[in-house]
C-alpha cells in the first residue's frame, strides 16, 4: 500500500526540555520524522518548547510553534492549522501523554484528526500496569507476579501475598522510572510507596516480585500496515535487572543469549506488539531472563520510538524513526528501500559484524550528598556509544568517549587500587561497576567471585579478565621488546597508545604516548576504517558512516575535495548538552555551503549530528586525541573546527597546535588565554575594562590571603571547566578552606581564581560574531536571577528589561574592544555584571555557547551558521540584511529545567555551578506574564553558595 493521500497536513508533538529520562534522543527521532514527512510532500506543523534542538529549526518543518507543551497550546495550534493527522510517537512520554489526554476528551475524533503511528488504546494498555498485566496473561506471555495498589494498605497486603521484601515499585504513567525502585527493607517501604503514589498521575503503583539479578534484554521492532514485523536490534544490558536500562552499560547485538532464547524472546516480542492494536510504527520491548535457565518474563512494551531506538538506529545504521514515520503514513516495509544500502528492502533485518557498547554519563558531582546507587529510576544525563570489532575494543572505546579523565577501561594510572574499596563498590550497582570489575581482576579476584557479587554474566567477566591479562603481560616489557603480534593484539582490544605507555612505564621508566605512537607506526600498525552498512558487508553501502578497527582492509575512500573536520561534543552532561549538537549541525551546513566536504566526528548516539546523512562523512568515534588524530591523518582535511563541540573539542586544541594542524576561527592561543583567568584579567586591565577584584591561588593559604585582601564574599573559580564545575561562593574563611580543598582534590593541575563576589548585581550574557572588522550582536540577555547563579541556571530575557541605554552602550563598547584585541574570528560570548550602573566583565568564551540556539530561535537568525562561515573566511558584509536582522518583536525568555525531582535527597539551591539539564523558550507580550512574574518573585530564593 503506498502512502496515504487522504492526509495532507500532519502535527508532530515534540518532547519539550531535556530532562533525565527524556533527552535529545527525541530531538533525533523528531528531526528524522519531520524530514521524512517533508520528503514525502506532507505539510508538517511542529510544537515543541525546546530552543536548543535541531528539531525546532526552521528547516525542519513548515510551521514551528515554540510554545509550552500543554493541552491549551495544542488546541490553539489545531484551531489555527487544522491538521489532518497527529503523530505523537516522536515526543517521548510528553507527546504521548498529551495526545492521550486529548483523545480521552474526544478532541481528535470530533475534529476528524487521525492519530497515526500508535493506537491510544495501546498507550493506555502499556502504561497502565494492571491492564498490561491482564493482556499479557491473555496472550500467554510470562511476567513477574504483581498487582496494582492505590493505597498504602493495599501495597502492604500485596507485598505479603508476593512473599515479602524485596519488591519493586512501578508507578503508572511516569517516564524514566520516576518514583519507582526496589524496596529492600521495612524502613524504606512506606516512604517509597508513598512517593510512587504521589508521582503517578493516576496515583497507582504496581507492586511486583523482585527479579533483581536476572539478565535484561531489549528488542527494537517495526511493524507496517500489513502486519509485517521486523526486529531491528537486540540490546543486552550488562548490568543485571534492578538498574534502569538508561543507566546500564549495554551491548548490541546480545552476546549471551542462546539461539533458542533469542527465538523465544523474538516470538514473544512480535506477539506482544500485535496484541496492542493495529498501528504501524516502532516499538520497544524489554525482557528479563533468569540466569542458568530459559525462564523469561516480559517487563514492558513502549509503543513509540525511545532512547533505545536512537541507540539501535546508530548501532545498526537502520534509521528507525525515519522508517517508522513512513509506516505511519501508509507505506509497507517491502515498498521502502534501506537508506544505508539503497538497493535492499527495509524488510531486511539488520545484520551487524561488530560490537556496540553504550555507556551512560552521570553528573553526581553536581549534587552533593546525592545517592549514587543505581536503581530502577534513571539518573544518567547522557550516554556515549562505541563501535568495535570485539567487546574489549568497544568497551575501551566507550570509556575513552565518556570524558571522565580515563584513557579506557583502566590501565591509565588513574587510581590507586584499594581492595576494601573495590569490593564495597561492587556490592551495589554504581556507575563505575565496569571499572571496578577490572580493578578486582587486577587485584586477583576470580570470575566466579565477581559473578557472585555483581550477578554480571560470566561471559562479560571473562572478556574483562582477558583485557587485564593483556595489561599484565605488557607491564613487564619495554617498548622495543613488545612483538608486533602483541602490539597488534593490544590495539585490537581497544587499548590506546596512552594506555600502552602507562603499562610499559610501570616497570621500565617513563615512556610517552608519542613514543608509543612512533613505535606503532614503525611497525606498520594503523587503524582501518570500516563502514556501518546494516548488512554485515553483504551489500555495498551508499552512506559514508565509519568506525576504526585494527583489522582487514580500509573501507573509507578519501576524496580529492577540500575537507574540514568538525569535532562534536561527546555525551550529554549538565553544562554541555544538546545545544552543541545544534551548533554542530549548522557547522556542517556552513562548511558545505563554503564548498568543503564536511567530516563529522562524534560518539553521542542521541544526536542529529551523528545521523548518517547529515555530514558528507561521519566517523562514529570517541572525541579522544588518538582516535581523532588517526582520522585526521587518514582524511588530511584543510583544518579542524573545535568551537562548536563545547569543552570536549577545545580540550584537544593544544594537541592540534603541537602537531601544526590548522584550527579554524579564533587562534587557539586566544581561546586558551580566555580560560586562564589570571592572564585574562591582566588583559582587561590594559583595556581599562572593569572586572571584580581577584587573585590567583594554588593552595589554601594563598586563597585565604587573597580573600582577606579583597574582602568576603568571594567566588572560587577553577580554570578550564564547563558548566561552572567546582565554582563556589564563600562568605567566611571556614567555607573558603573547605571549598578550596575540594577544588584541589578535583582539579589538582589547575591554578584557580579567588574573585570578589558582586552581591545584588545584574548578570548579562552577550553573544556576538566578529569578523576582524565588523561586529554582529547575536543577542544581549538579561538574567532575572542575580549574579552568582550560573548563566545556564538563570532565567534569561531578550531584549533586556531594566538596563539603561548608557549601560547597554558600555556593554557593546566593551564587547567590541575585547573582540578586536583578542583577534576574534567567529563566536564571542562575554558575561557581564552590572552594579550601580557600572559594567564589569566576568568571563569571555570565544566559542559557541549554550545560548546560541536560544538566540537563533528567538531572533530567527542562523547564528551558528553565520559564525562558522566567518571562521572559514566569510565577512559579515557577505550576508544579506535579512540574514542579520532579528524578527523578534516582543520578549523571549529562556527558562531552565532542573532534575531535583530525581534527587529528592539533594537541597534545591542554585549557585555558580550549573545544575539544569535543559531549557524552554517562551515568548511573552508584557511583564505581567506568569513566566516573568514568578521567576522574578522567586529570583533570590534558591541563590546559595
Amino acid at each position: 500500500m503506498p502512502r496515504r493521500d487522504d492526509i495532507k497536513k500532519i502535527l508532530i508533538i515534540g518532547s519539550g526540555p531535556i530532562v533525565i529520562g527524556q533527552a535529545c534522543e527525541f530531538d533525533y527521532s523528531g528531526s528524522q520524522a519531520c524530514r521524512s514527512l517533508m520528503d514525502d510532500g506532507y505539510e508538517v506543523v511542529l510544537i515543541n518548547s525546546n530552543p536548543a534542538t535541531i528539531m525546532t529549526d526552521p528547516m525542519m518543518a513548515d510551521e514551528i510553534y515554540l510554545k509550552p507543551l500543554t493541552i491549551e497550546s495544542i488546541k490553539e495550534i489545531v484551531e489555527k492549522e487544522k491538521p489532518d493527522a497527529v503523530l505523537p510517537t516522536m515526543g517521548g512520554q510528553t507527546g504521548l501523554n498529551l495526545t492521550r489526554d486529548l483523545q480521552h476528551e474526544n478532541y481528535w475524533t470530533e475534529r476528524d484528526i487521525n492519530i497515526i503511528g500508535v493506537d491510544i488504546d495501546a498507550v493506555d494498555i502499556t502504561e497502565d500496569r494492571q491492564e498490561f498485566r491482564d493482556l499479557m496473561d491473555e496472550i500467554d506471555i510470562p511476567q513477574c507476579r504483581s498487582r496494582a495498589a492505590e493505597s498504602m494498605l493495599e501495597a502492604k497486603e500485596i507485598t505479603e501475598e508476593l512473599g515479602g521484601l524485596p519488591i519493586v515499585i512501578r508507578p503508572s504513567f511516569t517516564m524514566g522510572g520516576a518514583g519507582g525502585g526496589i524496596v529492600w527493607s521495612e524502613d524504606e517501604f512506606e516512604r517509597k510507596v508513598r512517593r510512587g503514589l504521589e508521582m503517578s498521575p493516576v496515583h497507582r503503583v504496581l507492586i511486583e516480585e523482585s527479579i533483581f539479578g536476572w539478565k535484561e534484554y531489549e528488542l527494537e521492532l517495526l511493524r507496517d500496515p500489513n502486519d509485517n514485523v521486523v526486529i531491528i536490534c537486540t540490546v543486552e544490558n550488562i548490568d543485571p535487572m534492578g538498574v534502569h536500562t538508561g543507566d546500564s552499560v549495554t551491548v548490541a547485538p546480545s552476546q549471551t543469549l542462546t539461539d533458542k532464547q533469542f527465538q523465544m524472546l523474538r516470538d514473544a516480542a512480535i506477539k506482544m506488539m500485535r496484541s496492542i492494536g493495529t498501528f504501524a510504527g516502532g516499538c520497544n520491548v524489554q525482557f528479563a531472563v533468569e540466569p542458568g535457565s530459559d525462564r523469561f518474563v516480559a517487563i514492558e512494551i513502549n509503543p513509540r520510538v525511545s532512547r533505545s531506538s536512537a541507540l539501535a538506529s546508530k548501532a545498526t545504521g537502520y534509521p528507525i524513526a525515519k522508517i517508522a514515520t513512513k509506516l505511519a503514513v501508509g507505506y509497507n516495509l517491502d515498498e521502502l528501500p534501506n537508506p544505508i544500502t539503497g538497493n535492499t528492502s527495509a524488510c531486511f533485518e539488520p545484520s551487524i559484524d561488530y560490537v556496540i557498547v553504550k555507556t551512560p554519563r552521570f553528573n553526581f558531582e553536581k549534587f552533593p550528598n546525592v545517592d549514587e546507587e543505581l536503581t530502577t529510576q534513571m539518573k544518567a544525563v547522557g550516554e556515549a556509544m562505541s563501535i568495535g570489532r570485539n567487546f574489549p575494543e568497544a568497551l575501551n572505546k566507550a570509556f575513552q568517549s565518556l570524558e571522565i579523565g580515563r584513557a579506557g577501561l583502566g590501565a591509565d594510572g588513574y587510581e590507586e587500587l584499594d581492595r576494601k574499596e573495590v569490593r564495597e563498590r561492587l556490592l551495589k550497582p554504581y556507575w563505575d561497576r565496569m571499572l571496578n570489575i577490572r580493578n578486582a581482576f587486577k587485584l586477583g579476584a576470580s570470575v566466579e567471585e565477581i559473578a557472585d557479587i555483581t550477578k554480571v554474566d560470566p561471559w562479560f567477566l571473562q572478556q574483562i579478565r582477558y583485557m587485564v591479562s593483556l595489561e599484565n603481560r605488557t607491564e613487564g616489557q619495554t617498548l622495543e621488546s613488545i612483538s608486533k603480534e602483541d602490539f597488534f593484539e593490544l590495539k585490537q582490544a581497544g587499548f590506546v597508545d596512552e594506555q600502552i605507555a602507562w603499562m610499559i612505564s610501570q616497570s621500565n621508566g617513563e615512556v610517552t604516548e608519542n613514543e608509543v605512537r612512533a613505535r606503532r607506526k614503525e611497525l606498520g600498525l594503523k587503524p582501518s576504517f570500516k563502514v556501518v552498512d546494516t548488512c554485515a558487508a553483504e551489500f555495498p553501502a551508499e552512506t559514508p558512516y565509519y568506525y576504526s578497527a585494527y583489522e582487514g582492509e580500509n573501507e573509507s575512500d578519501v576524496s580529492d575535495r577540500k575537507k574540514v573536520m568538525i569535532l562534536g561534543s561527546g555525551p550529554n552532561r549538565i553544562g554541555q548538552g544538546i545545544e552543541f549538537d545544534y551548533s554542530c549541525v549548522h557547522a556542517v551546513k556552513a562548511v558545505q555551503d563554503m564548498g568543503y566536504e564536511a567530516i563529522m566526528v562524534n560518539c553521542n548516539p542521541e544526536t542529529v549530528s551523528t545521523d548518517f546523512d547529515i555530514a558528507d562523512k561521519l566517523y562514529f568515534e570517541p572525541v579522544f586525541w588518538e582516535r581523532v588524530l588517526d582520522i585526521y591523518e587518514h582524511e588530511q582535511p584543510e583544518g579542524v573546527i573545535l568551537q562548536v563541540g563545547g569543552q570536549t573539542a577545545l580540550k584537544l586544541g593544544k594537541r592540534f597546535v603541537e602537531e601544526g594542524i590548522n584550527i579554524y576561527g579564533t587562534d587557539f592561543e586566544m581561546i586558551n588565554f580566555a580560560e586562564d583567568r589570571g592572564s585574562f584579567s591582566e588583559f582587561l586591565k590594559k583595556l581599562d575594562i572593569p572586572f571584580p577584584s581577584y587573585g590567583t591561588a594554588e593552595d589554601v593559604e594563598g586563597a585565604i590571603e587573597i580573600a582577606n585582601r579583597i574582602g568576603y564574599p568571594v567566588l572560587i573559580r577553577p580554570s578550564y571547566v564547563l558548566g561552572g564545575q567546582g565554582m563556589r561562593i564563600a562568605v567566611k574563611q571556614e567555607e573558603l578552606e573547605f571549598y578550596t580543598e575540594r577544588v584541589l582534590a578535583t582539579h589538582p593541575e589547575n591554578a584557580f581564581l579567588i574573585d570578589k563576589f558582586l552581591e545584588d548585581a545584574v548578570e548579562v550574557d552577550v553573544d556576538a560574531v566578529y569578523d576582524g572588522e565588523q561586529m554582529h550582536i547575536s543577542g544581549i540577555m538579561q538574567h532575572i536571577e542575580p549574579a552568582g547563579v550560573h548563566s545556564g541556571d538563570s532565567t534569561a530575557v531578550i531584549p533586556t528589561y531594566s538596563l539603561s541605554d548608557a549601560v547597554l552602550d558600555k556593554i557593546r563598547e566593551y564587547h567590541e574592544k575585547i573582540a578586536e584585541n583578542m583577534n576574534i574570528k567567529g563566536f564571542l560570548n562575554v558575561q557581564y555584571a552590572v552594579k550601580d550602573e557600572k559594567v564589569y566583565v566576568l568571563e569571555a568564551n570565544p566559542r559557541s555557547t549554550r545560548t546560541i540556539p536560544f538566540l537563533a530561535k528567538a531572533t530567527g537568525r542562523a547564528e551558528a551558521q553565520i559564525a562558522v562561515k566567518v571562521m572559514l573566511g566569510a565577512k559579515l558584509s557577505d550576508f544579506s540584511e535579512k540574514e542579520l536582522t532579528s524578527t523578534l518583536d516582543k520578549w523571549a525568555i529562556k527558562e531552565p529545567v532542573f532534575p531535583f525531582d530525581k534527587f529528592p535527597e539533594v537541597k534545591k539551591e542554585l549557585g555558580p555551578e550549573m545544575k539544569s539539564t535543559g531549557e524552554t523558550i517562551y515568548f511573552m507580550e508584557n511583564f505581567n506574564d506568569e513566566h516573568f512574574k514568578k521567576p522574578y518573585e522567586f529570583k533570590n530564593l534558591y541563590l546559595s553558595k
